[in-house]
């Protein structure tokens, strides 16, 4: 009895001993327990990082920007002084002034209000000022004083004050679509050779175009020693074959003319039906109008 009696003691004894082992924290716990430490590390870390971000030498804090402020540049162009592109090299000399102080920082803005001397005057810069004309004959872009024509600025007298003038150039003989503005960047812009915007033109010639040659015209041609890309030609359907259409992304009126008489072919007349994705409609010959603000945009996305 005592034996068995010291035998249960024992093991009596073992398993008092065994619970509370069994209360202690297994290692898998431990491991639990050490997660949010972790969770600290990597949220320390995240403060010193955003902490470095925040104090970057030399890191100027974002100025607001002020309603209806305009980069120095594009102020001076404006103003028709000069290009926007010519107008940094004069701010990079320094002599350009706003409110008495000279200005040489690329990309400064003025506010309104902001005086601008440029040179030594005193600048007003103009409303940007967009108007289409549907030219008709004996009308010309050439300034040349004495001239027989008259020119082109009379058509559209009184549709503003500042101070436009004609992208590209136009003959007595050639009718259609010419554009006026005063933003010097855009007359820039449709006058170099590598601009992409179509232009479709419609050429009455002295005699009927052979199908041969309008071949050759599609595939391109070379004039005065530069390669002419013509997007499309073709017959103008219901007209005689000596109504041709002819689309194209040179502005300069003469390659169009150049074109057929390089094929001994003389052109009686030629009119501009669409300009960069403005046309005639609603438009009668001799009669102008503003451009609509998505005309605009469209215009400047070319």
């Amino acid at each position: 009895m005592n034996n068995k009696e010291g035998n249960n003691k024992k093991s009596g004894g073992r398993a008092n001993s065994s619970r509370p082992n069994s209360n202690k924290p297994k290692p898998a716990m431990q491991k639990r327990a050490q997660g949010p430490k972790k969770v600290k590390v990597t949220t320390k870390v995240a403060d010193i990082a955003a902490e470095k971000v925040e104090k970057k030498p030399n890191q100027a804090p974002k100025r607001p920007k002020v309603k209806d402020e305009i980069r120095l540049n594009k102020y001076i162009a404006n103003s028709g002084a000069c290009s926007r592109r010519d107008a940094d090299i004069y701010i990079q000399s320094g002599t350009v002034k706003v409110n008495g102080i000279p200005v040489t920082e690329m990309g400064y803005m003025v506010k309104p209000g902001d005086v601008v001397n440029f040179d030594g005057a005193t600048l007003t810069p103009e409303k940007k000022v967009y108007i289409l004309l549907n030219k008709p004959k004996n009308f010309t872009t050439a300034l040349d004083e004495g001239q027989e024509f008259r020119n082109v600025l009379e058509l559209v007298k009184g549709s503003t004050t500042a101070k436009i003038g004609p992208v590209g150039r136009m003959d007595k003989n050639t009718t259609g679509l010419l554009l006026f503005t005063n933003d010097t960047d855009m007359i820039r812009k449709f006058t170099l050779p590598s601009q992409k915007s179509s232009k479709i033109y419609q050429v009455s010639l002295d005699k009927n175009l052979k199908f041969e040659d309008l071949e050759k015209i599609q595939k391109g041609l070379t004039l005065d020693g530069h390669r002419v890309f013509v997007e499309e030609v073709s017959y103008i359907e219901g007209e005689a074959k000596s109504e041709i259409g002819l689309k194209l992304r040179s502005s300069n009126v003469k390659v169009v003319r150049s074109i057929f008489e390089n094929f001994d072919y003389d052109v009686l007349r030629i009119d501009r039906v669409a300009f960069a994705g403005l046309t005639k409609k609603n438009l009668p010959r001799g009669n102008w109008r503003l451009l609509t603000e998505q005309e605009i945009i469209n215009l400047k996305n070319v």
